[in-house]
């Protein structure tokens, strides 16, 4: 199956889900998930209109960031250590940080993103499954957080993240992002000022659909654009 084969199933399936939700597939970013992949399969995505791109890892996404001519937005999807804040400060195409876990780790963001006189957006990762594999804050620890780093300047929060367990069945899955959308709505009703709550970026390859049908607006997808991925390069 081609790239563009791959894209039109995922592009329909955006559209079906939104459509059962009753939302415009429009308010539906596909972040394409380039983790491991080629430079050339990068641009058969990009030559298919996909402008958005996450990694995991801030030194591939350096070695890749000035390899396209086209405009690309960068998001980093993993774990962000905070020794690696530097680079991504300087990476003005590094559009969206979604995974603050930590007050540590928000601090520098604000501390590098002041040396370079720039705003950083990011979402916060909330371990909405209490999954002990995954990194995140606890959903009851998220609104005392907002509240200490809304005085942030150069650190803008603009929503949430939540990676799912792994499951065959999607459906198991859909109290988790239900709940990261309920939590949304009540840090949106404490109106903390300085803080949006416009991105739920939830779901991936294998549970896009339901995670659209509870409110994401960010779908990360990797193996259903570019195939299985290889891990042993």
């Amino acid at each position: 199956m081609t790239v563009k084969q791959r894209l039109d199933q995922i592009r329909e399936k955006i559209e079906v889900a939104a459509s059962r939700a009753g939302r415009n597939p429009d308010e539906i970013k596909l972040v394409a998930v380039s983790k491991k992949q080629s430079l050339d399969k990068i641009k058969d995505v990009l030559d298919e209109g996909i402008l958005d791109f996450g990694e995991s890892r801030v030194q591939e996404l350096r070695d890749k960031y000035d390899s396209f001519e086209q405009e690309i937005n960068w998001h980093m999807i993993g774990h962000l250590q905070r020794n690696k804040v530097k680079y991504l400060a300087r990476m003005d195409k590094c559009k969206l940080i979604h995974s603050v876990d930590s007050l540590r780790l928000a601090k520098k963001i604000n501390k590098r993103a002041n040396m370079e006189d720039r705003q950083m957006n990011v979402l916060i990762q909330v371990n909405v499954a209490e999954d002990e594999n995954k990194y995140g804050l606890m959903s009851e620890e998220v609104i005392d957080f907002l509240t200490e780093v809304s005085s942030f300047e150069y650190m803008k929060v603009k929503g949430l993240m939540t990676i799912a367990p792994y499951v065959d069945d999607p459906e198991e899955v859909r109290p988790y992002f239900r709940k990261l959308r309920e939590l949304a709505v009540k840090i949106e009703a404490e109106k903390i000022p300085g803080v949006e709550m416009k991105e739920l970026s939830m779901g991936m390859s294998n549970d896009l659909e339901v995670a659209i049908e509870e409110g994401a607006t960010i779908v990360r997808v990797g193996s259903a654009i570019f195939g299985p991925r290889n891990y042993n390069k």
